[in-house]
């Protein structure tokens, strides 16, 4: 299995927008689980967004925080996840990680994932 990482992080101003990638985050059954996860100091690592994709269906999931404001989506092709972030706050501000799970279960709960990146950095502030 590919290592995951992510990539796009940086500074912004409120009400700026970031574009999150992450690379090697393909599947090689026929259901995946792709999830974004954000950590700010003094907090627990939240789940952000995610995308399940199964044989009959699919399901996208976010945060009540980031709702109209992220979304998520992935490219099979170059097998990458993105994470597109609009309108950001500086609650917002933290370490941006993304991770796969191949269970066949999916939730915004980092317990169903088995595979992480390294994190990247987002900051928000005037």
């Amino acid at each position: 299995h590919v290592p995951l990482v992510e990539s796009g992080g940086g500074s912004v101003q409120p009400g700026g927008s970031l574009r999150l990638s992450c690379a090697g985050a393909g599947y090689t059954d026929s259901s995946y689980c792709m999830g974004w996860f954000r950590q700010a100091p003094g907090k627990e690592r939240e789940g952000v967004a995610r995308l399940f994709i199964f044989r009959g269906g699919n399901s996208i999931d976010y945060a009540d925080s980031v709702k109209g404001r992220f979304t998520i989506s992935h490219d099979n092709a170059k097998n990458t996840l993105f994470l597109q972030m609009n309108s950001l706050k500086p609650e917002d501000a933290g370490m941006y990680f993304c991770a796969t799970g191949y269970r066949g279960l999916c939730s915004r709960d980092r317990s169903l994932y088995d595979f992480w990146g390294q994190g990247t950095q987002v900051t928000v502030s005037s």
